[in-house]
């Protein structure tokens, strides 16, 4: 199996097909592939557990400007990384299916993600969350560098309320609602063991809740504004916590500290009886 975390001398331009051993691809060479928004609807509502649901993630062609977008990025690449192979795919979840915590951003970033194959991993915004679960004992280790690298999350999962990497990383809202079927198929299918979800930012806040409606989840009677550490009980225990995205505009800017990230984290970890 190749290793992702070193630079391939010969890097084949443009999306790695599915099957060709990119290490934690959940996908093959035979998974369905939706073409549109109504075939994304159907193959999420059939997925029957998290892993064909990742693999139907990771192939999905439903947002035409998404696809333009990713694949050309996976061709053109970063000067930094022109040396490395890109994933030019959609992002599926990473992390347990059994998780008590689903942690929920916004979409992967163009040199991140879309580069590594894995959520949040391979840029600054990544290096701020996985620290941060590190430190909280969600992560096994403080860094995300590359798919393969060793990384585990305990009891935690890590999603995105648009799986491929946006323009500007600003996603239509046509986009966000053709991308919801995969997210509602989600928590549908980690209910079980669901006891938080932490949302990252007030686009992926925006995204949840009618996901979390179509999922079968009891919605607070009244719309609850996006802040930092906002919380909203659900019926069933479950607890919903808003968090600043650890964007490079709030991290840098002190809006986003280590100790607000860890305190929400820490915060999760606890309600979840995780650790």
């Amino acid at each position: 199996m190749p290793d992702r975390g070193r630079a391939d001398p010969e890097p084949r331009p443009g999306p790695a097909p599915p099957g060709t051993g990119w290490p934690g691809d959940p996908a093959e060479q035979g998974t369905p592939v939706a073409a549109s928004p109504a075939d994304a609807r159907a193959l999420a509502a059939a997925a029957v557990d998290c892993g064909a649901l990742d693999a139907r993630v990771s192939v999905c062609r439903a947002c035409p400007r998404l696809v333009s977008w990713r694949e050309e990025v996976a061709v053109v690449r970063r000067a930094s990384f022109a040396d490395q192979p890109y994933w030019g795919r959609p992002v599926a979840s990473f992390g347990p299916a059994d998780a008590r915590i689903l942690v929920v951003g916004l979409a992967p970033a163009a040199h991140g993600g879309n580069r590594t194959g894995r959520i949040f991993t391979g840029d600054r915004s990544g290096d701020w969350l996985f620290a941060s679960l590190h430190r909280v004992g969600l992560a096994t280790l403080a860094t995300s560098v590359a798919a393969g690298d060793g990384q585990r999350l305990r009891a935690t999962r890590i999603a995105a309320a648009v799986r491929c990497a946006p323009p500007l990383n600003r996603p239509t809202t046509r986009e966000r609602d053709a991308c919801r079927p995969w997210l509602v198929r989600e928590l549908a299918l980690v209910r079980p063991s669901l006891r938080v979800v932490v949302v990252l930012g007030g686009f992926a806040w925006t995204a949840l809740w009618p996901a979390l409606g179509e999922a079968g989840y009891a919605g607070p009677p009244r719309r609850v504004p996006f802040g930092h550490d906002a919380r909203v009980g659900l019926a069933g225990g479950m607890t919903v916590i808003g968090c600043y995205h650890p964007s490079q505009q709030n991290t840098f800017t002190g809006r986003l500290t280590e100790v607000m990230l860890d305190t929400v984290f820490g915060a999760a970890a606890s309600l979840a009886e995780v650790g």
